[in-house]
């Protein structure tokens, strides 16, 4: 028996041992998911990060489960990281969407090309503050 055949044995119930663990797809969700967190608010931040440490700690689970790694918990958590990362940069996307769609955004970009001033951008700013929404199915102040 070579060198190497003694560092892949496995044992009895057929897992590998220590020697053979991988350990890698579990801690690259965890810290995947940890910055995917921190940074949810940008996109490469939050979705593609977040989804990275989803991939990674489903197959890091997986490996745990077929006994050729030990952190499984470590990467369950980062995959619930990353997809917490994933929901919250989709919600900023979302809100961030809906407001550069709205009527009162367009009329603010619109009043700003035409202000000469700054006295003229303050008052468009002031404007886009009062045209705020009162609520659902209302209309606009003017």
């Amino acid at each position: 028996m070579t060198s190497l055949q003694g560092h892949y044995e496995t044992n009895q119930a057929g897992a590998a041992t220590t020697a053979e663990r991988r350990n890698g797809f579990g801690i690259a969700a965890l810290v995947l998911g940890l910055i995917g967190i921190a940074t949810f608010w940008t996109v490469i931040g939050g979705a593609a990060l977040g989804l990275l440490a989803v991939i990674f700690g489903v197959l890091g689970y997986r490996r745990k489960r077929r006994g050729l790694a030990t952190n499984g918990v470590m990467a369950i958590i980062g995959a619930i990281f990353g997809a917490l990362a994933l929901i919250a940069s989709a919600i900023v996307l979302a809100a961030g969407v809906a407001v550069f769609n709205s009527d009162e955004f367009k009329n603010y970009s619109d009043c700003i090309k035409h202000a000469d001033t700054q006295a003229e951008q303050d008052n468009c700013a002031q404007d886009f503050d009062k045209e705020k929404p009162s609520g659902v199915g209302q209309g606009t102040k003017r």
